[in-house]
């Protein structure tokens, strides 16, 4: 196999070949453990990160890494919150040693990782979160409940806010902490939802336990750390994530790091068959074929629209990364642009359909795919948050309009009135 230590010097990454390397690396009868390690120790499993983690490059190089590992039948790297959230994250805001202890086992996929944000209290007001956490000695005691946690089920650990300090006001007396799941006082209840699917979960914790030097970030400084993953989750939905796709789940709970690699080929990832890229619309033009409805102009347009719209997002994700974006709310953008693509995809997939579109199952046309999105479609209007929240953080900070009237920002959280 390659000399993976080599190419991990960027001095030789203009001569670096992903063809060549998963050539020479590539064999579906590996471990995924060990093919992720392979991956992470090459720099590959998230190239856009700066080294040692990743290679620095650009999206459009990392595009290019996604589509020669699809060519190959290749396993895609780790997904899910840990690598789109967690690792980013970590590298922004963790100590050295949090990030030395997690980063490197979220790029390999020996930990899995889930987002312990939203309460049943606390969604589109996330800043009135009542998860409180009590500092004992070197340990935070951490007792609530979190919803719409998603492949909490399958996460060794979580990215979690909690109150540290109800007597300051809401947004400064949070704290964000990296959370062991896997502990006495933690339950995961999953959530089953239209799809068939339970990629969500309740989370009760009641008195579990986090070491003090698991803080991320400052105590109190909580919300500022969670707003870098905001950022990091509406960029990612929006469509600046670009990876191979990937069925296997990482971590210790699902079992999956000593399956053949090549054994999850064609398997639906566990985020669902919801997502919306250029391989969607490759896949909804050649049913648009197979059907006749090509000829339909009206189906043609819509497919010629939602490409545009796809396109519209690369190069919105280049210019943010270039720096020029010009209102700060470029993440928030993207969001509700990804809902738009979403609707227009599940609208001229159930056209191209007709009445097809209302059977389900593997045996039904296209397999079941844009049937399952159809019944995906309206949640990425309301994660991540809503398309009415990224409205008016949008009017907000990006346009300077007037915000809501509410109570002062300086009033006490234990002040405040909390929901009913």
């Amino acid at each position: 196999m390659t000399d993976t230590a080599a190419l991990t010097d960027t001095t030789t990454a203009s001569e670096f070949n992903v063809e060549i390397w998963l050539d020479e690396n590539w064999n579906p009868d590996i471990q995924v453990g060990e093919w992720w390690a392979l991956l992470a120790s090459a720099a590959l499993a998230q190239p856009t990160l700066p080294p040692p983690h990743g290679r620095g490059w650009s999206r459009a190089r990392a595009s290019d890494l996604a589509q020669a590992m699809v060519a190959r039948g290749a396993l895609g790297p780790p997904a899910g919150i840990g690598m789109m959230l967690a690792a980013p994250t970590l590298l922004a805001h963790g100590s050295p040693e949090l990030i030395g202890q997690y980063v490197p086992q979220i790029l390999n996929g020996q930990h899995g990782w889930c987002q312990l944000f939203s309460e049943p209290g606390a969604g589109s007001d996330l800043a009135g979160l009542q998860t409180r956490a009590e500092r004992d000695g070197d340990e935070w005691i951490i007792s609530g409940q979190k919803v719409w946690t998603s492949m909490g089920q399958w996460a060794d650990y979580g990215i979690l806010i909690a109150r540290t300090d109800p007597d300051a006001p809401k947004h400064r007396g949070i704290t964000y902490f990296a959370f062991p799941m896997r502990q006495d006082g933690v339950e995961v209840r999953p959530l089953r939802e239209m799809t068939g699917r339970a990629l969500f979960n309740e989370v009760f914790i009641d008195e579990a336990r986090v070491p003090h030097d698991h803080v991320i970030g400052d105590v109190g400084d909580g919300w500022r750390v969670a707003n870098t993953t905001l950022m990091f989750e509406r960029n990612s939905i929006g469509g600046e994530n670009v990876a191979a796709p990937s069925a296997a789940l990482a971590g210790t709970i699902a079992g999956h790091l000593k399956r053949p690699a090549g054994s999850f080929g064609g398997q639906t990832p566990a985020l669902g068959g919801g997502m919306v890229g250029p391989g969607r619309v490759k896949q909804l033009i050649q049913f648009a074929r197979d059907t006749g409805s090509i000829d339909d102009p009206t189906i043609r347009q819509d497919l010629i629209r939602l490409h545009t719209l796809l396109q519209i997002t690369g190069w919105h994700v280049s210019r943010m990364k270039s720096g020029s974006a010009a209102t700060g709310s470029e993440g928030n953008l993207m969001k509700l642009r990804n809902s738009d693509i979403t609707r227009l995809a599940r609208e001229v997939g159930c056209r191209i359909l007709g009445a097809g579109a209302m059977l389900t199952g593997p045996d039904s046309p296209t397999g079941g795919a844009i049937q399952e999105l159809t019944v995906f479609s309206p949640a990425p209007a309301i994660y991540g948050g809503s398309d009415q929240v990224q409205r008016n953080i949008i009017g907000e900070r990006g346009l300077g309009l007037p915000k809501e009237p509410g109570p002062d920002r300086n009033t006490p959280f234990s002040e405040l009135p909390k929901n009913g």
